[in-house]
Formats: structure tokens, sequence, C-alpha cells
């Protein structure tokens, strides 16, 4: 399943309450930006230089990977291969385009779109990270708007997370949903 969303819609409080509702495996990302506070190397991230970054991707070795905001983020190939392998369900938090590039690798999975209640509540949710200047907050609300609209069109789910434990009873039943044969991305 792959989880998207504009930038403080609650990706990553979902996906961290899914954790409790079901068993699966959280792809950890790759990325250019520096760890905000309390993040933590191989966990939230793995964070890199950006010539790390593009050595990987030229080597073959992301599902997928696109650029957000001047940083660089991608998926790691190898452990999604893995996971889907050995017949668990595979959780990746990305971008719209990175989305893109896993359901056309993996037509089967399943694509949940995270969206913010309204405007207003996102700009308060950037606000609230303190990490995210007035004009960077400008420019990600501006993209939030188009990403929405995409995701409406997109994604096979839309959840609007209003209220973090129903947006994750939600995807919690998406992941359960029974699929067609093979594995789940």
């Amino acid at each position: 399943m792959v989880v998207s969303g504009p930038s403080g819609a609650g990706k990553s409080s979902v996906v961290a309450g899914l954790a409790r509702h079901a068993a699966f495996h959280f792809s950890v990302s790759m990325t250019t930006r520096p760890a905000r506070a309390g993040e933590e190397d191989g966990v939230d991230y793995h964070f890199v230089s950006r010539a790390e970054f593009l050595a990987a991707r030229d080597a073959g070795e992301l599902l997928e990977w696109a650029e957000y905001s001047s940083h660089l983020y991608g998926t790691p190939r190898a452990p999604v291969e893995r996971r889907l392998a050995a017949g668990s369900d595979v959780v990746l938090d990305v971008e719209l385009l990175g989305a893109e590039q896993v359901k056309a690798a993996y037509p089967e999975a399943r694509l949940v779109f995270i969206a913010p209640p309204s405007p207003a509540v996102l700009e308060a949710r950037l606000r609230g990270r303190g990490d995210t200047g007035d004009e960077q907050i400008a420019r990600r609300l501006a993209v939030a708007a188009s990403q929405i609209e995409e995701g409406r069109e997109r994604f096979d789910h839309f959840v609007v997370n209003d209220d973090l434990g129903r947006a994750i009873a939600e995807v919690a039943g998406i992941l359960a949903a029974p699929q067609s044969p093979g594995n789940t991305a």
C-alpha cells in the first residue's frame, strides 16, 4: 500500500497509528533533507547526501524517487522486494510522483491519499512544526491544492484526516480488505 498526500496532511501520523492495528513492513525512505528534531536515521528516513542519493538512483537501487522542496526523496528497492517476496504487506509513505512510479512497477498496489480537512488546518499544521518559514509554507499550500485534486482523480482511496483515529481506522480497513491474488505494495 502506498500512502501519499501533501506535506502536513498527517501521513506519518496515520502510518504510525496503523502499526497498532495491522502487521506490515514500513519502507523507510531515503532523503537528502536534514533530519528534523526527534527524527532518527534509519527509522524515520535514511538521511544521505545528494551525491549518495544520486548514486543510488543512477544504479537502479530506488523503486521510486522525486524532488520536493529542493530535497530528494526515494524508496530503496531491495528491502521492498525482499518483503514482498516473503509475502508481507509493505506500506510506503511517498510523494505523488513516487506513488505513480510504484503503481507502474506494481499495478496491484493500493494508492491511499491522505488529505487535510481544509487549507486552514493544513497551514496550522505546517506552522505548528516550527521548522518552516512563511515563504516555504506558502509554496507548500499552493502545491497541496494541486496535489489534493490529483489525489481525488488518481488514487484508489481518498482519506480526509480530520480525526486521526478515524483516519487510521479507515486506512487499516483498506489494508485489511481482500485483494486479488499476489503481493501488495
